[in-house]
């Protein structure tokens, strides 16, 4: 455990306001590929569509 603590005590720390800067560049550098944001280019690939409740057998 004190080696768990040694290792996490020596990383680099940045500020919550740079991390967050960089945050906001990689979200925006991916939104493009971001199904949830530009959408499906199928509509058959989209797995949060409804499922209709009436199938005819």
């Amino acid at each position: 455990m004190v080696s768990q603590l040694r290792k996490e005590a020596s990383l680099k720390r940045i500020p919550a306001s740079e991390a967050i800067q960089d945050i906001k560049k990689y979200i925006l550098l991916k939104e493009s590929e971001d199904c949830l944001v530009v959408g499906f280019a199928d509509p058959k690939y989209n797995p949060f569509k409804e499922i209709s409740s009436c199938h005819i057998v």
